[in-house]
């Protein structure tokens, strides 16, 4: 019998009360004794120290405290010079200084509306306007280069009398460039260059370039917890940096914190009325999205729905990480016009890591592009420029979000996987019209190692080395550092050599042998190794079923064939054979089983709830299937079909606001570089291990 519930819905983020939330001193050029409890002698061996013995220079050259200028590093970049290149918010080199120009963009086609109508429902889609929404958004996004805040680098090299051009390669003139630039701000904020560590905390708020108290105090506390704290790495370029720990450092927090004056561009109005719904260890803030009407249609209206997740019967499910393309505060202000038909709950500021919630938990933000996926998932933006060469993400970033997952899933009880939390890469096109056309963010310069390790969550780099039998499960783990950088390239142009979280798959174990070629994508054709071409690429984390071994070659089940990735000694994959694991296979008599793009409720399930059958309601993706004698890892347990139906923003349609819950259970699996989903009716569980 098909089950429905009607829920109305409550007022917008804006209007309701939100779920609860829950003096040392050091001399110049040198770092307290202490070291990382349990992590051996601070000093790095020989031959790698060049880095550390820069701190060390720049700290005595310009009076500023050696842990403050390396934690300072380490929560810009984790002492990655990244080869030179920016990071996809224009800053370089160790330090994370910036500097963006004109030429430095990506020109945006004439046009584009590939952000925005995210609801990834047809009948909502259908009433999305594309020249009102880029008639009113115009601008919105754009990246002002004129900003003094995106030229920190070209500063820093006048204060050292050096080409900016050296401070993006050389990481001395960089660290001493910092340098500089956080004497600088010491001095016009007090005066002087006090030797006692805590009261360079309004110098270091200044470097993170926040536009804001919040985002400069969230920058410097976490410095100043590196500080406290100590840490160590091995950087991309294999030098070896200690920070030795400073646990009597305590940070002056003046009262007032000076900022950059900003150039004239849209600013972000937080409702400071309203609570966030965030861990206390984050500063965060709101700004709600649009929830307005375009028209006298009051099924045309943006930007969300409102909901009462998971209370309404849509659990929470599932974390989507995204990229912004544009400002932070651009994105923030798309998010804020109805027309944009697209949100997120929660926008990432890259310079500082202030985290700005948009749409509350419960209701249901358009960020996916696919209906299924919003009904049962958070979105998270994060800034980053359609910087040309940008090919990495600030650790502020990193970390501001990382703390703030853990958090979602603890609260919502999911978990933290790389099933669960997936980027907009992972997510399947609802249906054949969207499949060609999803986004493929946060790409392929996002360290889902690195990010996983920050939330906790196991990534499997400490078991590879065991070559994988057929039949068992594996995570595909390529290392992000200097000894894993494919070739990328975009609209057919080389990109600079990076570390990048992918592997490509072959039709065979051959280099030489043609890229698998996803259908929607290439007719027929092979894969390309251009970014946007996702269907030749398996990404950290991600978790398939061997097929065969072959010498240095794994084979992977992955969109219905057979794809061969490069795997010496087991370098590039973990054997991932956890109990609970779900192996799933097109049930006895079945030569292949459909694969669909969302979890709708079979069609009888509408019955007598007042909410119409939807359009393709029951339609497979249908290039794609599962054939027999193919194995594919279920994605978590099997799931019930549903469909929230949310027609005019008042609730007065027939049938508003009804969740149809039906009789049919998908099983999500990892098919592809993408998620999907097939009937539990269609497929039948694999016990054991290896075949």
């Amino acid at each position: 019998m098909p089950r429905s519930r009607h829920r109305k819905g409550n007022a917008p983020l804006a209007r309701r009360v939100a779920a609860a939330v829950l003096a040392a001193s050091a001399a110049y050029g040198t770092v307290a004794m202490a070291a990382p409890p349990g992590e051996g002698p601070a000093e790095p061996p020989a031959g790698t120290r060049a880095l550390q013995e820069s701190f060390a220079s720049a700290a005595g050259e310009f009076k500023v405290p050696q842990n403050v200028l390396m934690a300072v590093a380490y929560r810009q970049t984790r002492w990655n010079a990244h080869g030179g290149l920016p990071s996809t918010t224009g800053n370089y080199n160790v330090m994370g200084l910036t500097q963006v120009d004109p030429g430095d963009l990506a020109a945006r086609p004439a046009g584009a509306t590939d952000g925005l109508n995210q609801s990834g429902d047809p009948r909502r889609s259908a009433r999305f306007h594309p020249d009102a929404a880029l008639r009113t958004l115009r601008g919105a996004g754009a990246v002002d280069t004129g900003d003094p805040r995106l030229h920190t680098l070209d500063l820093a090299a006048k204060l050292i009398g050096r080409p900016a051009g050296s401070l993006r390669t050389d990481s001395a003139q960089s660290v001493r460039g910092a340098a500089a630039l956080l004497a600088r701000y010491e001095k016009a904020a007090v005066g002087s260059l006090p030797a006692d560590v805590g009261r360079w905390y309004a110098a270091v708020a200044r470097y993170s370039q926040s536009p804001d108290a919040s985002g400069a105090r969230q920058f410097a506390d976490s410095v100043f917890a590196t500080v406290r704290s100590g840490q160590r790495a091995v950087t991309d370029d294999g030098q070896r940096v200690v920070l030795p720990a400073s646990p009597q450092v305590s940070p002056v927090r003046t009262g007032r914190i000076p900022l950059t004056p900003a150039a004239a561009g849209p600013a972000v109005k937080a409702d400071d009325a309203v609570t966030p719904q965030c861990p206390a260890t984050l500063r965060c803030d709101v700004a709600a999205a649009a929830f307005r009407q375009n028209s006298a249609d009051k099924a045309d209206y943006g930007n969300y729905d409102v909901t009462d997740r998971p209370a309404d019967g849509q659990r929470i499910t599932s974390i989507v990480i995204h990229d912004t393309e544009g400002t932070y505060a651009g994105t923030v202000s798309s998010f804020q016009n109805p027309t944009a038909y697209a949100s997120a709950h929660y926008v990432i500021r890259a310079s500082d890591g202030q985290v700005t919630q948009m749409v509350a938990d419960k209701d249901t933000a358009w960020h996916a592009g696919n209906k299924t996926v919003n009904m049962h998932s958070i979105g998270v933006e994060h800034e980053g420029y359609a910087i040309k060469a940008g090919s990495w993400y600030s650790e502020t970033e990193y970390s501001s979000s990382a703390l703030l997952v853990r958090w979602l899933c603890a609260t919502y009880g999911i978990p933290r996987d790389r099933e669960h939390i997936i980027g907009h890469d992972d997510v399947p096109g609802p249906l054949d019209s969207y499949a060609g056309g999803m986004h493929w963010d946060p790409g392929p310069y996002w360290d889902w190692n690195h990010y996983m390790a920050l939330i906790l969550a196991p990534d499997g780099s400490d078991r590879t080395g065991t070559v994988p039998k057929a039949g068992q499960v594996i995570s595909v783990v390529p290392p992000y550092t200097t000894g894993n950088q494919p070739e990328v390239t975009y609209g057919g142009k080389a990109q600079a050599p990076h570390p990048a979280n992918f592997v490509y798959l072959h039709t065979s174990p051959s280099l030489t042998s043609a890229r698998l070629g996803d259908p929607y994508l290439h007719s027929g054709t092979a894969g390309t190794s251009d970014g946007p071409d996702w269907g030749d690429k398996a990404v950290a984390g991600q978790r398939f079923v061997v097929a065969e071994q072959s010498g240095d070659w794994t084979a992977i089940w992955y969109g219905g064939k057979k794809g061969w990735f490069a795997d010496p000694g087991g370098s590039n994959a973990a054997v991932d054979d956890a109990a609970d694991t779900i192996v799933l296979t097109p049930a006895t008599g079945r030569d292949s089983v459909p694969v669909y793009g969302r979890g709708y409720p079979e069609t009888a399930a509408y019955a007598g709830t007042g909410v119409p059958v939807q359009t393709d309601n029951d339609k497979a993706l249908t290039r794609y299937a599962l054939p027999a004698g193919q194995r594919y890892v279920a994605a978590g347990p099997a799931v019930t079909g549903d469909y929230f139906y949310a027609q005019n923003i008042d609730n007065s349609a027939p049938g508003d606001h009804t969740l149809v819950t039906g009789n049919t259970t998908y099983y999500p699996i990892r098919y592809n570089h993408r998620l999907a989903y097939v009937k539990a009716s269609d497929v039948q569980r694999i016990t054991g291990a290896a075949s």
